[in-house]
């Protein structure tokens, strides 16, 4: 059974069929949102991380929103693979009250960012002379900067009416912000013309801008005033950059996108539409590393884990569920490892073919 799918752009794909896979195509890394599904890409970390780029010296770029975030959080520390396992652990085995409320989940997920950070992770991810990570947050306007629970739900009703009408019309409700690297000169591109503002992570800003990055409206607060950042609310990168519709630069290295799905969507509001792709300039770079149907198939409950396990299995057998994919997952893991530095692979790749032109 083949447990990893890789599918790749145009220019993607051409340099493979000329070069192999090997770690020097890539300036770029993305990391998407969606949570617990990041349970299957585990194992896929777990090699890339620590052993993919060792002996890298020039930056790459390793931009993420939310889980993406929180994974590259992990990758820009010293010991990645420590790191990211602290993640794992203490994620997959969070427990919430009956009805839990946003204070009760954020202050969870502070007590996660603390954890996977360590008193020397904020320090590690500033200095990382490689690994340059980047972590996507929106800055809410109008009724969505209300922690109130009418307001946001009007709020996110109407950025959801907008977004269905056209992707950029977020932009009256939302601003893109990459908080990243100092002089990491990374270049965003989105082919709706919605901007980014680059702001540099700081030792006084780091948790902040990670902690908005995963802060999903209704389920957590907000997160105010991030210092070095204009005044406002900032909440989940998600919203703009669910699964990513964007270019990069100004480096030309190919994109190494591990993710759960062989279809993503630009945006949050984007799941339920249908004819909502993203652009083919944004993914002609892009390799893709994607749990195949038969490696899920063979999961428990014929799934990847979601947020909703969190309602719909006792605690004890949701925990054993993800334990048992975060397992599992290694598989992918050495599954890539055996095409690296292979030359004759381009046959194994498969073409994007979910953009539109």
């Amino acid at each position: 059974m083949s447990v990893l799918q890789l599918y790749a752009g145009p220019s993607a794909l051409s340099r493979i069929q000329e070069e192999g896979l090997h770690s020097e195509l890539f300036d770029y890394m993305l990391g998407a949102s969606g949570g617990p599904k990041w349970f299957v890409l585990a194992g896929l970390d777990r090699v890339i991380f620590p052993e993919l780029f060792k002996q890298r010296r020039r930056p790459l770029h390793a931009i993420g929103s939310s889980a993406g975030a929180f994974r590259f959080a992990c990758f820009a520390q010293n010991d990645s693979l420590s790191a990211l396992n602290r993640l794992a652990e203490r994620y997959s085995q969070t427990v919430y009250s009956a009805k839990p409320d946003a204070l009760e989940i954020s202050d969870k997920g502070r007590q996660l960012l603390d954890y996977v950070l360590g008193e020397t992770g904020v320090d590690e991810i500033l200095k990382n002379p490689v690994i340059k990570a980047h972590f996507i947050v929106a800055r809410c306007r109008h009724l969505l900067a209300s922690e109130g629970r009418m307001a946001q739900m009007t709020g996110l009703l109407a950025s959801a009416g907008a977004n269905f009408i056209r992707r950029n019309w977020l932009a009256g409700f939302y601003q893109r912000f990459s908080f990243g690297a100092v002089d990491a000169g990374l270049h965003i591109a989105d082919p709706w013309g919605m901007s980014c503002q680059h702001i540099a992570l700081s030792a006084e800003n780091l948790h902040s801008a990670l902690m908005a990055s995963g802060s999903i409206p209704l389920v957590l607060e907000g997160v105010k005033d991030i210092p070095g950042a204009p005044p406002g609310m900032y909440r989940d990168g998600g919203i703009i950059d669910y699964h990513f519709d964007l270019q990069f630069g100004p480096t030309k290295g190919l994109v190494l996108y591990p993710h759960f799905n062989a279809r993503p969507v630009p945006g949050w509001f984007d799941k339920s539409l249908k004819s909502r792709r993203p652009a083919a300039a944004s993914y002609d770079k892009v390799l893709m590393l994607v749990p195949s149907a038969e490696f899920v198939a063979a999961l428990p409950f014929a799934k990847i884990p979601d947020r909703k396990d969190f309602e719909s299995m006792p605690a004890p057998q949701r925990i054993a569920y993800w334990q048992k994919v975060l397992l599992e997952s290694d598989r992918l893991g050495d599954a890539f490892m055996q095409l690296i530095d292979k030359r004759d692979i381009a046959h194994l790749v498969k073409p994007i073919d979910f953009c539109h032109t």
